[in-house]
């Protein structure tokens, strides 16, 4: 097939890429609100709205400032454009810091229960679509792999075999929902810990994936998304241990 994979509508030649993501947004919502009218615990309007503010303003931020920082002498050194700076986004800085929102949104109004599960598959719905529509702009946006001579090589706009890293993303992802579907009809863990799962294993993936695609090393052979994956799976160990360390606590004194 010819990359990218283009859609003429009205006489426009447009990319398939934002329609199929805008169609994974719009399918992922309507999945979240059907899970949460089955949701049997309700939570108040003013902790909705603050969790999905939250959400959105952290994702929309992180998703364009990790983006522009994965070239920083693009984003340093060079004229500012405020169309380069809007068109380049992440999902690793989106997650990142829409964590971050949720986080602020749910200190400053007090609200204390983990909140992730709810909006755990939606999520992974979205992504997984996401993910469709950066496999079919191929090499002309940068979610692509490097050049490899191993059976999963495809040519995605260029002379060269490349590593389909979305089909690899989109395989983990489907993977990963049956194994957290698992975890939480198990019922033997706590609200959350699902969604604590899904962070540390979707940002380890990423970690290993960025060696297969073109990056910029900031430090070590590092790029800038692998030290936010680093530093997302180190906060997560950390408020893991913290947990269990609180729970061993609170039974000795029962």
């Amino acid at each position: 097939m010819d990359f990218p994979l283009t859609f003429d509508i009205f006489g426009k030649t447009i990319l398939a890429h934002p329609v199929i993501e805008s169609v994974g947004i719009f399918m992922a919502m309507r999945y979240y609100y059907y899970l949460k009218r089955k949701e049997p615990r309700k939570t108040t309007f003013k902790i909705s709205a603050a969790i999905l503010i939250g959400a959105t303003a952290g994702a929309l931020f992180g998703s364009k400032f990790i983006g522009n920082l994965e070239n920083p002498h693009t984003l340093f050194y060079e004229p500012f454009s405020l169309k380069r700076f809007w068109t380049n986004n992440t999902i690793v800085g989106g997650l990142a810091f829409g964590l971050i929102g949720v986080e602020l949104a749910k200190k400053i109004v007090g609200h204390k229960e983990s909140t992730g599960d709810m909006i755990l598959f939606p999520l992974l719905l979205a992504m997984i679509i996401g993910r469709i529509g950066c496999f079919f702009t191929g090499i002309y946006e940068e979610t692509y792999g490097l050049p490899t001579q191993s059976i999963f090589g495809m040519h995605l706009g260029d002379q060269y075999l490349r590593h389909p890293v979305a089909l690899y993303e989109i395989a983990f992802l489907v993977l990963l929902w049956f194994f957290l579907k698992r975890i939480i009809n198990s019922k033997i863990y706590p609200s959350g810990f699902a969604f604590q799962l899904f962070m540390v294993s979707y940002f380890a993936f990423r970690f290993c994936l960025d060696f297969i695609k073109p990056k910029v090393d900031i430090f070590a052979h590092l790029s800038t998304i692998q030290y936010v994956s680093l530093c997302v799976i180190i906060y997560y160990i950390y408020i893991t241990k913290n947990e269990n360390l609180f729970n061993h606590k609170k039974i000795q004194t029962q």
